[in-house]
């Protein structure tokens, strides 16, 4: 079955305008291709007005705050992005009665909008998708939408996210007729709560990474000058690094550059990283710069840590390398990447392991092997992600027993 002319209200985890990739809004855009997708954004507390009053992106959305406003944008073909009023800020209040009862208020008012936006739209059957937005667990138990999905993206992590968030979560998980998640240890997770629990994993936009293969693209401003080895990591340098190990390796590999691009998380981020000669930290780059960014390194780098939360993390940045064409030296943090890497990648436990895999890419590395990452990478594009995510919710509206879809 297809999924195709469907009305789909996606509950974000991001804002539409935000610079940096999103598994939230990539979905969403693909499913508009063939569908009506009304992507709810991110919503507004009070905190965030005071904070972001008078920005850019607060302006952007003034307009259709106010309840008696349109509401709402086409922002591209069949995306429409739906503006929540401003709600409460009640994370700060300890789990329990008062924190519930303010939160039904704040769903009240987004659940309220989506409404006004089906009826306007005459969208009388619809599929409601929470994207990884746990802090509204209870926005469509009024709604009587053909189906409602849970799309687990990550981890729960951040201390403000886990607050309410793990029992919101298990809420939405436990009364969503469908649960998506990006990786396997999630997938065993939620699956004790939910027997309609998939995996399906994240991708990459390959189209776009895969531009750092472009002869005539220029190096990244911020590394074109450096000289020797480059081995880069792109992305938050923030808690899921493995700094023990990678002090290891870095100390083995004085004559080598490592580049960190990205925002980096001082309060996780030790001393030493911060003021090692051989170690650059360009700081954050927009979206359009990744290509440029990834065409300068000579060995991609994945150093998270191997722990339980690692264990559920499947990073876009891994296709998002291969597409570029380049090597990959990971440590072994989610052993199901394997399944989707066909050999491509070097997984390591220690520093002896990653000193090995430099040297055997830097003497070694040849066309025949980018070839074989280029291919690995066509595998995992976020079209083929998606038209399983369709192909999985056509299949539960036609009432295809669950054994038939989603993967094992």
């Amino acid at each position: 079955m297809k999924l195709k002319d469907r009305h789909i209200v996606i509950l974000g985890a991001s804002r539409f305008d935000q610079p940096e990739q999103s598994t939230t809004l990539t979905v969403a855009k693909l499913l508009a291709k063939n569908n009506f997708v009304y992507y709810i954004d991110y919503p507004y507390t009070w905190k965030d007005y005071f904070r972001l009053k008078d920005t850019a992106e607060y302006n952007r959305r003034k307009p259709y705050f106010p309840s008696k406003s349109a509401g709402s944008f086409l922002l591209e073909a069949n995306f429409t992005v739906v503006i929540i009023p401003i709600l409460l800020s009640i994370n700060f209040l300890p789990e329990g009665f008062l924190y519930r009862l303010l939160l039904k208020f704040n769903e009240i008012l987004i659940r309220k909008r989506i409404k006004a936006i089906l009826d306007k739209n005459k969208a009388e059957k619809f599929i409601y998708i929470n994207s990884f937005n746990f802090h509204y667990p209870g926005v469509a138990d009024k709604l009587n939408s053909e189906l409602t999905i849970y799309h687990c993206v990550d981890p729960m992590i951040m201390p403000y996210d886990k607050k309410h968030g793990i029992k919101s979560e298990n809420k939405l998980v436990e009364k969503s007729d469908l649960v998506i998640c990006t990786s396997k240890q999630l997938y065993h997770e939620k699956g004790t709560l939910n027997p309609n629990t998939f995996f399906i994993p994240n991708a990459a936009d390959i189209n776009h990474s895969s531009t750092a293969l472009n002869e005539e693209l220029p190096v990244h401003q911020s590394i074109a000058e450096l000289q020797g080895p480059i081995i880069g990591y792109l992305g938050a340098i923030e808690r899921r690094i493995d700094y023990d190990l990678m002090k290891e390796i870095i100390d083995s590999n004085k004559d080598k550059i490592f580049v960190f691009v990205g925002p980096v998380s001082t309060e996780y981020t030790p001393e030493w990283f911060l003021n090692t000669p051989n170690i650059i930290l360009p700081g954050r780059i927009s979206y359009n710069e990744i290509p440029s960014v990834i065409k300068g390194f000579d060995i991609a780098l994945i150093p998270f840590k191997s722990d339980e939360v690692s264990a559920t993390i499947f990073p876009l940045k891994l296709f998002e390398y291969l597409g570029a064409g380049k090597p990959v030296i990971a440590s072994n943090f989610n052993p199901d990447l394997k399944e989707f890497t066909e050999d491509t990648v070097f997984f390591c436990k220690d520093a002896i392991a990653f000193n090995k895999a430099i040297h055997k890419i830097l003497t070694n590395d040849n066309e025949e092997k980018k070839l074989a990452r280029l291919h690995v990478a066509k595998k995992n594009t976020w079209e083929k992600r998606v038209a399983e995510i369709s192909r999985l919710i056509a299949n539960k509206l036609g009432h295809v027993p669950d054994s038939e879809t989603g993967r094992e």
